[in-house]
């Protein structure tokens, strides 16, 4: 008996080496707060064991790309929205395995200190990427600027601008290179990935902010097959730890707020 449960569990081990082996995972990201947040969970994540190697990339539309490809085992950069629309346009599977932190997305400007002020014919840039565009443009509609045809859902496109009574231009641009359109239009739509490094703070500095309420939850995603893979959720309770949630808000000043359980720490 000792014998045949020896063989069956040799057999499991080959049947399954990387399960057994792996104690490094690689995770995908793009500059920014989410590289220096990853860093904080690569930390605690060495505690338990586990080395996280963290890739960074300059353009965040290849991160999704490079983990359906099995270049990376895990990914940390966008928001639940985001994902559904890259897994409809690309037929993929990838999904979500954990929260990670709420950013609020915020128009910014040097010429005005509300939208309210926006003028006839002003030009006001945002992301040209179906989800974030349409965050902005929600963003816009909220504020009261535009009006937009009903039904749109949360991926609104400027075709969907039922009213526009300042007949605003609006100028769809990279998200990276939205907080460099500051210098030529009125207002601009910046994601925290951007405005961060550009030395803009969302809190202080936005003119108009998301509300943290938002279904714009950032996630760390996975392949569809490894979402039970042991080593993939260590990492993820590393990410949702107190020691994480609490680096973010010494970090990030309250402009970027974990989505994760932890004691919240007042300002």
């Amino acid at each position: 008996m000792r014998k045949l449960f020896l063989a069956a569990f040799s057999l499991a081990l080959m049947a399954s080496p990387a399960l057994w082996a792996q104690t490094e995972v690689s995770v995908g990201t793009t500059s920014g707060a989410d590289v220096e947040i990853l860093e904080k969970a690569r930390d605690v994540a060495a505690k338990e064991g586990l080395a996280v190697k963290i890739v960074e990339f300059s353009d965040y539309r290849q991160v999704n790309d490079a983990l359906a490809s099995k270049e990376l085992d895990l990914n940390a950069f966008q928001h639940q929205p985001y994902l559904d629309d890259y897994n409809k346009e690309n037929g993929t599977s990838l999904i979500s395995v954990g929260s990670t932190y709420v950013s609020p997305l915020g128009f910014f400007s040097k010429k005005i200190k509300k939208l309210e002020e926006l003028k006839e014919g002003d030009t006001v840039s945002i992301p040209n990427d179906p989800t974030n565009g349409g965050r902005a443009l929600l963003l816009l509609e909220k504020a009261g600027v535009i009006k937009l045809k009903e039904g749109t859902g949360l991926t609104p496109t400027p075709f969907d601008v039922a009213e526009n009574p300042k007949n605003l231009k609006i100028l769809e641009v990279d998200a990276a290179q939205t907080a460099r359109t500051l210098d030529d239009v009125a207002a601009a739509a910046i994601n925290n990935t951007f405005s961060i490094p550009a030395g803009l703070n969302p809190l202080k500095d936005s003119i108009y902010l998301e509300s943290v309420d938002s279904p714009y939850v950032n996630v760390i995603v996975c392949r569809s097959e490894d979402r039970n893979n042991p080593v993939f959720l260590k990492f993820v309770k590393a990410y949702q730890s107190q020691a994480v949630a609490d680096f973010i808000y010494e970090k990030f000043e309250h402009s970027t707020i974990p989505a994760f359980p932890h004691q919240r720490k007042e300002k």
